[in-house]
């Protein structure tokens, strides 16, 4: 016989050891929290992947057309400033007694838009006081040139068309291209 004594029916340890005691892990409760783990990888590797791949593609598609129609040659009246288009394009359609033209809405000093003011008949540059007048040319406040001006002409359903692509410069001598202005 053995020299080891053995009590029948009786647990190792105490009562107490044994209720502090963790269940143990099954196997099923293990697959389980391991589709779990592996779930949520897969989820934030995912979610990482997917802003790097939105970052690689830039949102130029939101940009609005550089070429666009403003109407027809008779809906502007002479010497005026249509404003209509300054929010849409950051164009100025400006009609004088002769020509349609279509002017930036960028100030050539800093960069902020200017305002049309119809009492004063002059563009006022809120951010550092320039003032253009209704040609474009600069003759109050810090801006060195005048406002560009846009490519214009008729299409050919008769409408103009204004093309942001191309603008001209009054201190290269290129408001004098006759694709700068439309006369009418």
């Amino acid at each position: 016989m053995s020299d080891k004594k053995t009590i029948p029916n009786a647990s190792i340890g105490s009562s107490a050891e044994n209720s502090y005691k963790k269940p143990e892990t099954t196997r099923r409760s293990f697959l389980s929290w391991l589709t779990v783990g592996w779930a949520a990888y897969i989820g934030v590797t995912g979610g990482f992947f997917t802003v790097i791949i939105r970052f690689l593609f830039p949102n130029v598609l939101f940009e609005p057309p550089q070429t666009f129609k403003i109407g027809y040659p008779e809906d502007f009246s002479s010497n005026s400033v249509d404003i209509k288009y300054k929010k849409q394009f950051n164009a100025w359609v400006v009609r004088d007694e002769e020509s349609i033209f279509a002017l930036s809405t960028v100030c050539t000093h800093l960069g902020c838009t200017p305002n049309w003011l119809p009492v004063e008949s002059k563009f006022k540059c809120p951010c550092h006081g320039s003032g253009f007048r209704m040609t474009g040319i600069h003759f109050e406040g810090p801006a060195p040139r005048p406002l560009e001006r846009f490519k214009i002409s008729l299409a050919n359903d008769g409408q103009i068309l204004v093309d942001k692509t191309k603008s001209y410069k009054w201190e290269k001598g290129e408001w004098e291209n006759p694709e700068s202005f439309l006369k009418v």
